[in-house]
């Protein structure tokens, strides 16, 4: 008897248990954020041992992937162009979780409540100048997606060497931007408990920052794998979906300082 195999392009992935693990422990860190919210006895120390735990599962994950790659030779052009296509809806989905964001900022501004004296910024409250930090951090940004532009390009005309080169630069303006954003979060003068201002500004950048993290995070792991030689001129679809990461972080930055640090002030 002959038994014939279908072949296809696309990769049927492999029984894995890191994504059921990954989601009980994303679910432990939000449980345990509540608990470190409401101060509860030891709410901060497992927030902290869950969070390193969710940390340790998705390194194994992504060695998977990383392994079907580069490796196994499992990322055809078909899953390639799948990957795209999640990696798109992805940052669609960021998107929408922003415009949610903006939409509590100008609801709040653009007809301010008798309870905050319908006036924007609300009384009391002094608002951060657009001059300092927050235009240094956009321009640190705005050059962070010329260099990892550039270190795209070098990518795929195979110069190795200017690819390594744009990673480090776009690592330190990542960087960069995250110390001065601390810094500004420290010398501020309101906080995140006065009122429907400093709830909007603090979730609206802070959440900025964290996806700037990620995305440092992002970016560190592709420029160890191009310095491992995982990277060629026609696969480098990890990179890809790192670098439009990147620009959807400056573009979320540039309409957060047009609205909130020079219209919203």
């Amino acid at each position: 008897m002959v038994i014939k195999s279908t072949r296809h392009p696309y990769h049927i992935v492999t029984p894995s248990p890191w994504p059921i693990l990954t989601a009980f422990g994303i679910l432990a860190v939000a449980f345990n954020a509540v608990a470190y919210f409401h101060r509860y006895v030891l709410g901060g120390t497992f927030l902290i041992l869950n969070m390193i735990y969710v940390i340790i599962l998705m390194s194994f994950w992504w060695r998977d992937v990383i392994r079907e790659a580069t490796y196994e030779g499992k990322h055809t052009l078909a899953v390639q162009r799948g990957l795209r296509i999640g990696v798109v809806l992805f940052i669609i989905s960021e998107v929408m979780f922003f415009f949610s964001f903006f939409w509590a900022f100008f609801h709040s501004s653009l007809s301010p409540s008798v309870e905050i004296g319908c006036i924007w910024p609300p009384s009391g409250i002094t608002p951060l100048s657009m001059w300092g930090v927050p235009l240094l951090n956009t321009y640190i940004l705005l050059y962070s997606g010329v260099t990892i532009t550039y270190t795209h390009h070098a990518i795929t005309s195979g110069l190795y060497l200017s690819a390594i080169e744009g990673f480090i630069a776009t690592l330190t303006l990542a960087i960069s931007f995250t110390c001065l954003q601390l810094m500004e979060y420290i010398e501020a003068p309101f906080t995140i408990a006065d009122g429907i201002y400093g709830s909007t500004f603090f979730m609206m950048t802070g959440f900025h920052g964290l996806h700037v993290i990620v995305g440092t995070i992002f970016i560190f792991v592709c420029f160890i794998r191009c310095m491992l030689g995982h990277f060629t001129k026609e696969h480098h679809i990890g990179f890809e979906a790192a670098a439009w990461y990147w620009h959807f972080v400056d573009v979320v930055w540039a309409f957060l300082y047009i609205f909130v640090y020079v219209w919203g002030a």
